[in-house]
């Protein structure tokens, strides 16, 4: 799995995270990523350490030319190729020959989304569609497939919809979808269910499908009527010292009648909690989880070499 790993196209930022005025650091796993956008608005990423005296290239600047320049010694590099183009006192770029140069790395910008890839060379993931407009980034203290395990167990342990409450009872077992990790939990409205607190009235359900190596998850939640109410694109990503950064976007969908549907649609409804509960964690049963590893392992099995580069 971890070549694989190095394959994939991870959303490392949001689009609006991204500028021309002051680079960007990030990471995956444990290898530091320094984003920005040139000079024509392209964003570039290149490893974030100066050839020169490895110091972190986030902590320099952005050139007029569109140039990353080292806060150190004020080395200065192009994004796209990551070669030096500029040494203060040295100014004829024939001095520098190739081998001065920075990791670059394959960039792809789409849906609101800054997708990182590690292989040079990488062919773009080619994903379209809208940009949702509720956009957020969390650091969890949890690793990426714990993270994801954690999804597939008990969502409430990692994320938030306003006004609905998850379920331990699934729709549909986790399957392989067209080489997608698909799912569907019953969830219900908020609230006392009168005369007892439980209720086998499941008005809403949660549809994930999640790709099976970078976890990225695309998060529908719907109400009896097949209406989408609410569409989230999640983007764990693993980062340094066994955290995860999760980006993700959200926008609602389809107006759902009445006072619950009226309090969904009341500002952002979808967060990404920042901490998770340790003792509910601790006995939260691997109830989907159990299945997901010889479901990615078999899914992965089939993926041409050529084709994961594309993924």
């Amino acid at each position: 799995m971890a070549d694989t790993q190095q394959d994939m196209w991870w959303a490392v930022a949001r689009s609006e995270e991204v500028t021309s005025a002051k680079p960007l650091a990030v990471d995956i796993g444990d290898q530091p990523i320094v984003l920005w956008r040139d000079n024509e608005g392209i964003v570039r990423a290149l490893e974030d350490r100066c050839p020169h005296r490895r110091a972190p290239l986030s902590l320099g600047c952005i050139r007029d030319t569109g140039w990353i320049q080292c806060g150190y010694h004020g080395w200065s590099y192009d994004g796209e190729t990551g070669r030096l183009k500029e040494i203060p006192n040295m100014k004829d770029q024939q001095k520098f020959p190739p081998v001065y140069k920075a990791i670059a790395f394959g960039v792809d910008e789409a849906a609101g989304l800054v997708r990182v890839n590690l292989r040079t060379g990488a062919v773009p993931s080619e994903i379209e569609g809208p940009v949702f407009g509720f956009s957020g980034t969390t650091h969890v203290s949890l690793g990426h497939q714990d993270y994801l395990d954690a999804l597939y167990d008990n969502p409430e342990l990692v994320i938030a919809i306003r006004g609905v409450s998850f379920t331990p009872y699934l729709m549909s077992e986790l399957r392989n979808q067209n080489g997608m990790l698909v799912m569907e939990r019953s969830c219900q409205w908020k609230g006392l269910h009168w005369p007892a607190p439980f209720s086998s009235d499941f008005p809403l359900t949660i549809l994930t499908e999640t790709h099976p190596v970078t976890g990225e998850t695309r998060l529908t939640l719907r109400d009896t009527e097949f209406r989408e109410l609410l569409r989230v694109v999640m983007a764990p990503v693993p980062a340094a010292r066994g955290t995860t950064a999760v980006r993700w976007r959200a926008e609602l969908g389809d107006r759902h009648p009445g006072v619950r549907g009226t309090a969904l649609r009341r500002g952002n409804p979808f967060s990404v909690r920042d901490s998770v509960d340790g003792a509910k964690l601790r006995v939260t049963k691997r109830s989907v989880s159990i299945h997901g590893e010889d479901l990615r392992n078999a899914i992965v099995a089939e993926i041409p070499h050529s084709e994961a580069v594309a993924a």
